[in-house]
């Protein structure tokens, strides 16, 4: 028997499968869509692959995205997705244009994918008047500022922190963004990673994998031997015992991440995702354990 509450089957975390379901009553899909935003920091993390902006209206994202995912399922509800770079960098006037565009279009929720560093008062103001629902994705990475140096962040813990009680002083939804594998840090160091985030007790998580893209400088790393990539095993228990970390009433909305395949050049094993769930469950299952069993045992509920 499952011990784990917010699951209907045998997964022992919560999952955004499940969120929808209980929340909306079926299946929420993304329409990523590129806003023509960009980047505020000089120079970019060591892993970001610069690409070129999507040319097309959001109009005219959303209708090919909205026709691919219902071919699939016929019945989902669509979530728009502001999901590249930070959507955030612009003025106060383009990002409440892009929330009304969201509902002008008839999406059924809406995204925001940003950086700590890129909010202010009246753009939390702005996101909380959101005619939709609304999730704000804030991507942390790691709590670990030597690490944030290292990748060339451009932003500290204690910058995340100011970013994160800003969006939720207006009760905004927010998902936060981990990545495992970093360079240089230990297994110790993720944990602290998913240790401290649980504290926070956000709405949402993502846990993802370093992907080694080409023309990237962890590229470089990768190819001159300064950087080795994360084994599959490792991966895998690393996300289970972070889990074990986090409140089970958080939504735990990816735990492994997507590469783009044609730039992807280590760790190959990401791109076979259904094992990488497959393995995460039974690890869970075979240890009898599940998201949250540690959280009020850390001292931290």
């Amino acid at each position: 028997m499952n011990p784990f509450p917010y699951s209907d089957d045998n997964k022992r975390y919560h999952t955004l499968v499940y969120h929808n379901m209980k929340t909306y009553g079926g299946r929420v899909c993304k329409a990523t869509v590129d806003a023509g935003l960009s980047c505020p920091n000089a120079g970019g993390c060591v892993f970001c692959a610069q690409t070129a902006p999507d040319t097309r209206s959001v109009e005219e994202q959303f209708a090919a995205e909205k026709s691919r995912i219902l071919a699939k399922f016929p019945s989902a509800k669509i979530l728009l997705y502001y999901g590249l770079r930070t959507n955030t960098n612009c003025s106060p006037e383009r990002l409440r244009g892009m929330l009304l565009e969201a509902e002008r279009l008839g999406a059924f929720a809406v995204s925001v994918a940003t950086r700590p560093d890129c909010l202010d008062a009246e753009k939390a103001r702005i996101l909380a008047e959101c005619p939709l629902p609304l999730t704000v994705e804030l991507g942390l990475q790691t709590v670990h500022d030597d690490t944030a140096a290292l990748i060339n962040r451009g932003h500290t813990y204690a910058d995340f922190l100011i970013g994160y009680e800003l969006l939720k002083r207006h009760k905004i939804r927010v998902c936060v963004h981990i990545i495992n594998g970093l360079p240089n840090e230990t297994r110790e160091m993720m944990l602290d990673t998913a240790r401290a985030l649980g504290k926070l007790r956000p709405d949402g998580v993502k846990i993802h994998s370093l992907h080694v893209l080409r023309g990237t400088k962890l590229h470089e790393m990768y190819q001159s031997g300064g950087y080795t990539p994360m084994e599959k095993d490792e991966y895998m228990d690393i996300v289970s015992r972070q889990l074990e970390l986090m409140p089970p009433e958080t939504v735990i909305e990816r735990v492994t991440g997507d590469g783009d395949k044609s730039l992807l050049a280590a760790p190959r094993w990401s791109m076979d995702k259904i094992s990488v769930l497959g393995g995460i469950d039974k690890r869970l299952a075979d240890s009898d354990t599940y998201q949250g069993r540690l959280f009020d045992n850390e001292g931290i509920g």
